[in-house]
């Protein structure tokens, strides 16, 4: 973002151009029930839309899913074609790219009962593969060694230390894999789309990192084995390293779960998401994951609160000299609910962007304790954040879900832009919220009331920011809970810059934030 921060400046100095926030317009609904039936929807959950012109022809393409897949018109919203593959409810965002360099992009799903589909741009089935009969929450899209060929990388809630497959464009399981299938560290169920993919320890070989229901992190090169952690950890590899509050009991490799607290805090990865991202802009990549903390003598629930963190590509936590994560930020908001019968999880996934255009990233993510955090590098949360969706004097509990973030107005700082639900039984709706960069309202727009029967709305995906009509504004595509696809214009965003473009970023869905740039609708290059 700092590159154009100057040139506003010089703008603004001249009279010329000088944008204000009052420059970011209200969104205004563009179409909604996309994907509908005549008088109910599926249930949408946490599965981000994508947006692409499949077909060559210059109109693009909205794909979303639920339980069947949508390819829905952007223009008008109207359903072009519904594809109800094997398999249960889509978890993880829908995956667009031409996998195997043919020239024709491929869309990718995975679901429950454990089904992987990859699909033609024309919604046929290419091939299908069943890693496993439990949920699969993870889809990640990468080339991995470098051949122009893309691998797909899964992972599935499972009670098993075997979590996570990587296939060949073509369907082929790769060499190595599944993991974890040796001693080299601890895992099991990822109940989240928690994989992220970069090189994180800066070795030209792309790294494929996998939190899940433990307290380790696994880091597998493209060939399964794991990376080496830092020699202070002995002779472990990442995932053999467990993360606790604690960095002398980290170290140490066991805490006594007795109640003291340096003993006995330390984090699930369960529902932890991981993002590979080069946050102080130094050329090396760190990993950013967030967790749940909890006490492990009392067990949970209730869970303590979300915990962030940054690691460097040695598992070390990252400390540049001016910016020490050897410590960090603790006891950030405690749960509100962490009963999904009461209300649908809140999941923390993180994003990291450049929010305030000073050229370091910051780290954003949505908590159980019903609030949006952004944490800058100093491990505090400067202005007015964190910012709530949830009022204690409403009496009916929000959530919110991932963001995405653009600079709407060009003004050299960024907006957040995020979707909330609601509490079971409410019979209400959650909101799309617009903030600044400092954490303040600009725009709050009631979503769209349930469709049919469902006694509450919002929407728990990450919205999708993208041109989808060809008008030179950005549209917002929204997959709802109980109210279909929809979409809002967002007036005056022709020369926004987008940051952080859907849920996990791209549309290959893979965590990593190395570029900040305006995406193509195909999805964001990998680094090798």
């Amino acid at each position: 973002m700092k590159h154009y921060v100057v040139s506003v400046i010089a703008m603004c100095l001249m009279g010329q151009g000088c944008s204000t926030e009052a420059q970011v317009q209200t969104p205004v609904l563009k179409w909604e029930h996309g994907g509908c039936y005549s008088s109910w929807c599926e249930t949408g959950w946490y599965s981000s839309p994508a947006v692409a012109d499949l077909d060559g022809d210059g109109a693009q393409e909205v794909i979303a899913a639920s339980y069947s897949i949508f390819i829905i018109n952007g223009e008008d919203g109207s359903l072009r074609q519904r594809v109800d593959p094997d398999g249960d409810r889509v978890w993880p965002g829908v995956a667009i790219a031409d996998i195997d360099n043919d020239g024709k992009l491929e869309i990718v799903t995975a679901h429950g009962e454990g089904y992987l589909h990859v699909h033609t741009n024309l919604g046929a089935v290419k091939w299908s593969r069943r890693p496993a009969t439990s949920e699969l929450r993870g889809l990640s899209l990468a080339d991995i060694d470098g051949d122009s060929l893309m691998e797909i990388v899964v992972t599935a809630a499972i009670s098993n230390r075997t979590n996570a497959w990587v296939y060949e464009h073509n369907g082929d399981l790769r060499p190595g894999w599944p993991q974890l299938s040796n001693d080299s560290g601890y895992a099991a169920g990822v109940y989240n789309d928690n994989s992220a993919i970069g090189d994180v320890n800066n070795d030209g070989t792309v790294e494929i990192v996998v939190p899940s229901d433990v307290h380790y992190i696994c880091a597998y090169r493209p060939d399964g084995t794991q990376i080496p952690a830092h020699g202070m950890y002995g002779d472990k590899a990442w995932g053999r390293v467990g993360v606790w509050e604690s960095l002398a009991t980290e170290i140490r490799g066991w805490g006594q779960c007795n109640g003291v607290r340096e003993e006995s805090y330390r984090t699930n990865f369960a529902d932890g998401p991981a993002v590979v991202a080069d946050v102080d802009r130094n050329g090396q990549y760190e990993v950013v994951v967030t967790g749940n903390v909890y006490d492990c003598h009392a067990g949970y629930p209730p869970s303590r609160y979300n915990g962030v963190y940054i690691l460097n590509g040695d598992r070390s936590r990252f400390n540049n000299g001016t910016y020490d994560w050897r410590t960090l930020p603790a006891d950030i908001g405690a749960p509100l609910s962490e009963d999904y019968n009461v209300i649908e999880s809140a999941l923390n996934n993180p994003v990291v962007a450049d929010i305030d255009g000073d050229g370091r990233k910051e780290i954003l993510f949505p908590s159980y304790d019903g609030r949006m955090h952004a944490f800058w590098l100093d491990k505090t949360e400067h202005h007015a954040w964190p910012y709530s969706v949830y009022s204690a004097t409403e009496g009916t509990l929000r959530f919110a879900s991932e963001p995405v973030v653009a600079d709407l107005d060009r003004d050299g700082f960024a907006e957040i832009i995020f979707t909330s639900w609601t509490q079971k039984g409410s019979n209400k709706t959650g909101k799309l919220h617009i903030l600044n960069y400092q954490g303040s309202p600009l725009h709050e727009i009631s979503l769209p009331m349930a469709f049919g029967s469902p006694s509450w709305n919002g929407a728990m995906a990450a919205p999708t920011i993208a041109n989808i009509d060809g008008d030179g504004d950005l549209e917002l595509v929204i997959n709802t809970a109980h109210s279909g696809v929809i979409a809002y214009d967002l007036p005056g965003t022709a020369n926004a810059v987008v940051l952080w473009k859907t849920g996990r970023g791209n549309d290959f869905r893979n965590g990593f934030a190395g570029v900040d740039a305006p995406l193509s609708p195909a999805g964001l290059r990998i680094v090798r």
